[in-house]
């Protein structure tokens, strides 16, 4: 009985009749006779193949590395070659289990690449340079003629996590954790050294004010001493001016006009003692 198939865009289906390729192509469509013919359908759209890889750094550390290759087939022949791609025409069913194997063996490229990427750097660029990690495996596996014997060809390299064990993890987070302290307090000491120099210039300022305002009281004080001598010497003048007439008098006549201005103030006086050597004194004769 004859039976119709059709094939899918993204396949590349290559019908055999008696063991040779009768027909071929992408998303192709045709009669065949179940009994003499054989269907092969390749996937040409791209595929993941997701990995996990336990491998040692440059420093002997163990690192987990997560990540997903995506490939297609660039090579349909050749992979159908290489791997049973047959399929059941009406369920379109693979009839073996070799398809699955292709992304194996890709993975185990990925790794073997890797491998050699991550041997040449230590546990902690590992973790600190996944991206350039994919980046340098991707271009190193487009390279690679194993690939092209394969007829696939790899589309891009992701690392979702590359991160070391447990007991290396919380060792490298203590230190980072010591890290962060040690900063801190450098933060704090520093903070404290910044307002000890402040306050120490608020003093040396502060003192410098108070030595400027001592300066100008000394010259302040100096002035009024200066200000006050040059008073008392033009008082003391002004004072030997007036009594300069009286040192050629006689003392009698300089009592007698004392008298006299105490007699024109009577009225301001209450009262006056005259002792008796005061009488005598007055009552001497001046000498001739």
């Amino acid at each position: 009985m004859i039976s119709y198939f059709k094939g899918d865009p993204s396949a590349h289906v290559m019908q055999y009749v008696k063991g040779k390729v009768a027909r071929e192509g992408s998303g192709l469509s045709f009669y065949y006779w179940p009994r003499t013919t054989s269907v092969v359908s390749v996937p040409l759209n791209t595929a993941d193949a997701d990995f996990v890889f336990n491998e040692i750094t440059a420093n002997f550390q163990s690192v987990i590395v997560q990540g997903q290759a995506t490939f297609r087939i660039a090579d349909p022949k050749k992979v159908a070659s290489l791997l049973d791609y047959r399929i059941q025409p009406k369920t379109k069913a693979y009839l073996s289990h070799d398809p699955p194997r292709l992304a194996t063996r890709v993975t185990n490229l990925v790794q073997e690449v890797m491998r050699t990427e991550i041997q040449r750097l230590s546990l902690e660029d590992n973790l600190r340079k996944g991206a350039d990690l994919a980046r340098s495996t991707l271009e190193r596996l487009q390279k690679m003629p194993d690939l092209s014997s394969l007829g696939v060809e790899i589309v891009n390299v992701s690392l979702t996590a590359v991160k070391p064990t447990p007991e290396v993890a919380k060792a490298l987070e203590a230190d980072y954790r010591e890290a962060l302290l040690k900063k801190a307090d450098q933060a704090i000491y520093n903070r404290r050294a910044v307002a000890v120099e402040q306050e120490r210039k608020i003093q040396e300022n502060q003192m410098a004010t108070d030595i400027a305002l001592e300066k100008e009281r000394e010259q302040l004080v100096g002035l009024k001493a200066s200000n006050m001598m040059q008073e008392a010497e033009a008082e003391a003048k002004a004072i030997g001016a007036k009594l300069a007439p009286y040192q050629k008098m006689d003392p009698s006549m300089i009592t007698a006009m004392g008298f006299m201005s105490m007699g024109e103030n009577a009225a301001k006086i209450g009262s006056i003692t005259i002792t008796p050597d005061l009488l005598s004194e007055l009552l001497k004769k001046p000498p001739k």
